[in-house]
């Protein structure tokens, strides 16, 4: 199977533009505050930090077989990005499976952009025959389990690092069948 590639991603209030370096000076103060690690360790990342990660992004995993689908979030009515997705495909026994993930700034919870962009990327995976979305979420981030509801992921008896893993069957998703 061919690599997937970002492409733009329209939804009602967002669009979901492919990462580049450049974003990674205003992608620094969206994701500033430190809170935001609360979950997943770590601390706020510095401009140039971000730069060299979105670099080593966007060169591809090393793997051939493996698509890193990376987009920055796109306030459409504010002009300012607020958050990331990220999905990384690879192939398994049943087609091809995405792990997704997603992080919104701070000022931008309890908006509903992270469920919007969420949603906006499952159905653009669903639509290139992503057969199964997985996301992992910590048993205590309550905002991301309704994320991940919200997207179509329900919870699975396993755990990896601490985290739930969530799941989806895109082949058998309404828009699909």
């Amino acid at each position: 199977m061919p690599r997937l590639a970002s492409e733009l991603i329209r939804s009602e209030r967002l669009v979901l533009l492919p990462l580049a370096v450049e974003h990674a000076d205003e992608m620094a103060k969206a994701l500033a505050d430190p809170s935001l690690h609360t979950f997943v360790g770590g601390a706020p990342d510095t401009v140039e930090a971000l730069r060299s990660r979105y670099a080593r992004m966007l060169a591809g995993a090393p793997d051939p077989a493996v698509s890193w689908c990376n987009w920055v979030i796109s306030l459409r009515a504010e002009s300012r990005l607020a958050g990331t997705v990220q999905a990384t495909v690879r192939p398994s026994g049943h087609g091809r499976t995405a792990e997704v993930a997603w992080v919104v700034g701070t000022p931008w919870q309890g908006r509903g952009v992270a469920t919007e962009a969420a949603r906006a990327l499952v159905g653009w995976l669903a639509d290139r025959s992503v057969h199964t979305a997985v996301a992992h979420v910590h048993p205590h981030h309550l905002a991301s389990a309704a994320v991940a509801t919200a997207a179509g992921l329900k919870p699975t008896d396993r755990v990896r690092d601490g985290e739930v893993r969530w799941q989806a069957d895109l082949a058998m998703s309404p828009r699909h069948s």
